[in-house]
């Protein structure tokens, strides 16, 4: 449905270089990243918002790429709603038929199929400035769609919500996509939102794309050490290979399989290292003694920094498990994980 290639943008103080992707029809497609990597940018461009240097954009088979906004055929949701304050909630949903022409029946069943999957029926004469933060985003959402777009654009649509609010709104996101043909490319950078409702994401840093794939990929095969720190893999290290292992630091670490020696770095999620007090069985290919030497409240989990010679490992822990392995800065513990846990590019 949407095929970028070869885009390049120059902002002067920032550059998009060299995007190519492909998103397939009714796809529902993240791009995250970093505050300052392009993504932003990028959905702009696809909207038409900005000039590009070089490159084409297609939406199907039609090429958009000199097409000004509104022949596109793509709406775009931004967080702060852009709601007309002195509209209601009905009027600022049917504004943009002003300048659709659409059949009136088909138009009224759009209508309320869309009141009812984003829970706005009650809330029809409101006006705006009445509605909180979440019925505000479902509103838009509402408006966006109400043209049919063949492409939805979402910047980060759920950024400004309190967390209650964030969730409603996720929830209408996944009902509409379920329940219509649009495309939804999405921007975010909350891991959340990125694994509830997209199938496959690209991750951008500094206006390049360092990796497209489906999203369960990209968290558990990083193509690079940017997104392995980006996608939360803490155990970030410069390896070289040998055969079935690695070593980092002057520590051995079995990885299972024969790695390319051309390869330079090993990554493990740290919901992937096991911490104990007592050394694990021999199933564990990776086991190693060594010091906790910082413990970090997470929320739900605490984060064990544990020093092994040279090499510092951070794995999760319940507090339930904290409390009852007794675990404190300074005691020595025993790292493990297995050899098929080990990621390397």
């Amino acid at each position: 449905m949407i095929t970028i290639r070869g885009l390049n943008i120059d902002l002067r103080e920032f550059q998009l270089r060299n995007i190519n992707l492909e998103i397939a029809e009714n796809e529902f497609f993240i791009l995250m990243g970093p505050t300052g990597a392009g993504k932003t940018v990028l959905l702009e461009a696809i909207a038409g918002l900005i000039p590009l240097m070089s490159g084409k954009i297609f939406i199907g088979e039609r090429e958009i790429t000199g097409l000004p906004p509104e022949k596109r055929g793509i709406s775009i949701v931004y967080q702060d709603y852009a709601l007309f304050p002195h509209l209601t909630v009905l009027e600022n949903i049917t504004y943009g038929l002003h300048f659709h022409r659409t059949d009136k029946t088909h138009a009224e069943k759009r209508l309320d199929r869309l009141l009812e999957v984003l829970n706005l029926f009650d809330l029809k004469q409101r006006f705006s400035v009445n509605l909180s933060g979440g019925e505000k985003q479902r509103v838009a959402l509402a408006r966006a769609l109400m043209v049919e777009p063949k492409v939805l654009l979402l910047d980060e649509p759920l950024s400004a919500l309190d967390p209650n609010f964030r969730e409603e709104v996720r929830n209408a996101l996944k009902r509409l996509h379920q329940s219509s043909t649009t495309t939804f490319l999405m921007v975010t950078h909350d891991f959340v939102e990125v694994l509830s409702l997209a199938g496959r994401a690209a991750v951008m840093n500094k206006g390049r794309i360092e990796q497209t794939d489906h999203v369960k990929e990209i968290f558990e095969k990083p193509a690079s050490p940017f997104v392995a720190d980006f996608v939360g893999m803490k155990n970030l290290f410069e390896a070289s290979f040998h055969e079935t292992y690695a070593v980092v630091s002057g520590l051995k670490i079995e990885i299972g399989r024969i790695a390319d020696p051309s390869l330079h770095y090993l990554a493990v999620r740290p919901e992937d290292i096991i911490i104990s007090r007592e050394t694990f069985s021999s199933s564990m290919r990776n086991n190693y003694s060594g010091i906790i030497t910082q413990i970090d409240n997470q929320g739900f989990y605490y984060e064990i920094e544990v020093s092994v010679t040279n090499v510092s490992f951070k794995g999760l822990i319940t507090k339930g498990a904290l409390i009852e392995l007794g675990l404190e800065e300074g005691i020595p513990v025993y790292v493990s994980f297995k050899a098929s846990a080990v990621h390397v590019f």
